[in-house]
Parts: C-alpha cells; structure tokens; sequence
C-alpha cells in the first residue's frame, strides 16, 4: 500500500502550534437536510460492516437496491424538521464542544490543539488527522463522542483511525478513550442538567433515560453497550435520589426487523400514559450532543406518542451540549488520558526568548 505525501519537515524548528491534539470524533451527519445528501451519508454509514452485520454481498444488494431509493426522502425530511440556521445540530455543537473544550484545558493548564472530526460525512478522521500533522502535532488523543462503549461506535472509530495509519509513513503516538459511561464528573454533569429542569418546569412523574438502540444478539456476541448504558441509568438515578419505579431506562431507533434491545421507547411512554402516568421528563444520556435522534425522534414523535396515548405533559432535557459542567467533564475525562504527555509546554516565542537569554548569560560570563 502507497503511503500519503508527509507534510514538510521543520529540521530543528519549533512547531507554532502545541504538539499534542484532542481529536473529537462523533458519528457524523449528512450537509443538507436533502435526498441526495441523505444518500451520500447513509450509503457510507450504513455500508460500515460494524453497523450492520449482515454477509457483505448481501446487505450491500439489499442497502443500494432498496434502501437507498426509499429511505434518503423520508430521512431528509426528519432533519430538515432539526436543520439550524448554522446546519446540522451535531455538527454545529460538537464544533462548540470542540471549540470550548480546547478553552476549558487552556484554563487548566494544557496547552493542546483541539479538532473535531466525523467518522461519516465531513470533517472527516483522516483529513483532520492530517490537518494535525500539517500543524505539528506529534501526539494526538482520540476521544470518540460516546459515554458507552459500542463495536459499532467507538471501535468504529477506531477502525478508521487505523485505517489513516495504514496510509501514513510518520505517525503520531495514538491514544485512545473508549468510554466514560461511569465517569464521576459525566454522571455529575447529567445529574446537574435534570436539577436545573426541574427547578425550571417541575419534576415529572417519572424520568424515562432513553440510550440509542442495537441489535440484541450484539449483547449475546459480547458488546458491553447494553450494561454499561444500564450502569449509567443506575447511577444518574442514584445522583439524583430516585427511588425504584421513579425512573426508566429504554432504548431507541430500531433499525429492520431483528429484535433490538428493550425496553423500547416509544412503546413504553406509549404503555405508561395508557396506565396512567400523566408526566414525563426524558433525558438521552448516550448522546453527548443532540441530533436528529434526540431532537426528532424523542422531542418530536415520541413526544406526539405519549401525549396521543392520554400523557398530559412530556418534557424533554436537553443533551450535555455546550453545559458548562458537561465541557468540565470532558476537560477532566482528556486530561486523565493526556498524563505523561508533555501539554503544559511552552510557547515558542517563549522558548526563543529563554534562549536568547541564555546566550546573553553565556556571553557575560
């Protein structure tokens, strides 16, 4: 396999920039809330062998013969419904959490670059790694945008990173973060957004936490996604103080006709109205920003589907976004896995200045 061009070498110059990065992944978005672009994206996304695992002939015949003529129009129809005046909403706020987050470890004391990057569609991994390298950066933390660890999300990731590496000559030293499902400061951080809700609007009946669905036999093959979004469930309800039968956790967007995990969403808001229960506050904790799955699916159609079912309130609370307490936590997440990697350099200019300073001692001597 060739390997890429490698940007200019700087023989014994000090690079402008920091030489460690923070490297933002998140699952990606089409660039407009249009079929073709819809197509674009989904024939990338759903063509990951980590996404669907179904022999690849197979599903590829099945994904191009049929699900990219149907599904791009009705998918382009549910963003367009989200669509933000700056573009996608996981776009527009992982550019925020990026931006914020590379403010927060300046605060503390880390002088890294931060970039984000989209494992499908646009900024991709591989230009962004790039991107880095061109700016110096011979370190680089890759923190994937999911609390709980899937096969199909964050060694998604992974893989992709692997792949650049497999096409690059000099490589930077990796690091990787897999989860932070049980992260103190992240349970913390969720903890904060559901008080300020509540002290807002009131406290619901109960707290439905809705995660991003998979396929059941995923669990059974042996990825940890399921217990760890129960673990997170648990103890987001503990930080609270909610008793047993106060709370929920259910999973969300079903994909064919497999069996996924469950409880499912939408069918169990649908099941508690019907028994009786007037209000709900819904929170998606596995989303680290919000997007079509939060803002469409839960805000928008199982809201509809609670209220038709005989629910009088149903409130939504918003993903970490750009939460001060939520861009805490990550800065705290990075820097535990940025140890022993030298981020509090300091700037060049400051390096020439201690040298000539140096040369002015050695010459009074």
């Amino acid at each position: 396999m060739p390997f890429l061009p490698e940007p200019p070498q700087r023989h014994g110059a000090a690079s402008a920039g920091p030489d460690t990065g923070v490297l933002l992944c998140n699952l990606g978005t089409p660039d407009a809330p249009t079929a073709p672009a819809l197509r674009r994206y989904l024939a990338q996304f759903l063509a990951d062998p980590r996404v669907v695992e179904i022999p690849k002939l197979i599903w590829l015949a099945i994904l191009h013969g049929i699900i990219l003529r149907v599904r791009p129009a009705k998918s382009a129809a549910k963003y367009a419904t989200v669509w933000m005046p700056e573009g996608s909403p996981l776009k527009v706020w992982t550019d925020k959490q990026a931006k914020l987050l590379q403010g927060v470890l300046g605060e503390r004391g880390q002088r890294v670059r931060v970039a984000y990057a989209m494992r499908y569609g646009q900024p991709a991994i591989a230009a962004t790694l790039d991107a880095l390298k061109r700016e110096g950066v011979k370190r680089v933390l890759v923190l994937p945008a999911y609390p709980q660890y899937s096969g199909a999300t964050t060694a998604s990731v992974i893989d992709d990173v692997a792949r650049w590496a497999l096409q690059t000559r000099h490589l930077p030293e990796l690091r990787f973060i897999n989860r932070y499902h049980d992260d103190a400061a992240y349970i913390a951080a969720l903890a904060q957004t559901v008080r300020e809700h509540w002290q807002r609007h009131g406290r619901a009946d109960k707290l439905v936490m809705s995660f991003h669905g998979m396929p059941e036999r995923t669990l059974h093959l042996g990825d940890p996604y399921h217990c760890e979004c129960l673990k997170t469930g648990r103890l987001l309800a503990e930080a609270l103080g909610l008793k047993d039968g106060e709370w929920l956790v259910t999973f969300q967007s079903r994909f064919g006709k497999a069996k996924w995990l469950e409880p499912y969403t939408e069918p169990s808001l649908v099941k508690l109205a019907q028994g009786g229960l007037k209000t709900v506050d819904v929170i998606c904790p596995g989303f680290a920003v919000d997007c079509l799955e939060t803002l469409e699916e839960i805000a928008q159609e199982a809201r509809d589907a609670f209220l038709a079912a005989g629910g009088q309130r149903f409130a939504y609370i918003p993903c970490l976004n750009d939460h001060p307490a939520g861009m805490r936590a990550l800065a705290k997440l990075a820097e535990r896995h940025l140890q022993g990697w030298p981020t509090d350099s300091p700037h060049p200019d400051t390096l020439a200045l201690q040298h000539q300073r140096a040369l002015a001692a050695g010459a009074k001597e």
